[in-house]
């Protein structure tokens, strides 16, 4: 079967993996650590080993994530992520993404959103980035999305509940976290975000792309 792509525009809203990455709140212990297993001084292949949390850069969580009971990668449903999706801008946000901000704007049950915000320009991701608070959260669940992407490296910033997390994955909405908004305009598009398949992993790394 020939699927012709010449009309579709394709996006990539995804981080680039490396030591000097933007990590959560600029922890050392979540810098990726990149070596090479073998080049061809040392054999006849190249081969590079990586190391990494699960939530560096661009990637899904699962309900394991902050739920003991939740479930994790091998029970995603990938039609969940590979999706028809919806990019919001919300730049003038100032601090927190609250349910006033989500109320205007058009979202139905069974939406995928991306949040842009104020973190796709400015070097915050380390430090005081934009958040959905828990009553954004919350709206959420009311309207029974299908998930919900950000640009910062959590959903949530210092929440000792993660009440922001635990609401949305009681509603089985899926969280992508660390996406590269600042090149996409407002509107619909096709979602690919599906994570690298580790079976018992409550979040794994995403390659998330657009298409248009």
């Amino acid at each position: 079967m020939n699927i012709d792509l010449k009309n579709f525009k394709i996006y990539d809203i995804s981080m680039p993996i490396s030591y000097s990455m933007p990590v959560y709140k600029g922890r050392e212990i979540k810098r990726p650590i990149i070596s090479i297993d073998s080049d061809f001084k040392t054999g006849s292949a190249y081969e590079t080993r990586l190391e990494m949390n699960l939530h560096t850069g661009t990637h899904l969580d699962t309900p394991k994530h902050m739920i003991s009971s939740g479930y994790t990668l091998e029970e995603l449903e990938l039609e969940k992520v590979v999706t028809g999706c919806k990019v919001f801008d919300l730049t003038d946000v100032k601090d927190k993404i609250t349910d006033k901000d989500l109320m205007r704007l058009d979202i139905k049950e069974d939406d995928f959103i991306l949040l842009k915000t104020r973190n796709s320009y400015e070097d915050i991701l380390e430090t005081d980035f934009i958040y959905v608070d828990r009553d954004g959260a919350h709206y959420l669940t009311k309207l029974k999305i299908k998930g919900v992407g950000i640009d910062s490296l959590g959903i949530e910033r210092g929440q000792a509940d993660h009440e922001t997390h635990i609401s949305l994955f009681n509603a089985d909405i899926m969280i992508l976290e660390g996406l590269m908004l600042k090149d996409i305009e407002e509107g619909e598009y096709l979602l690919s975000a599906a994570p690298i398949f580790i079976p018992g992993a409550e979040a794994a790394p995403v390659r998330a792309y657009l298409m248009k």
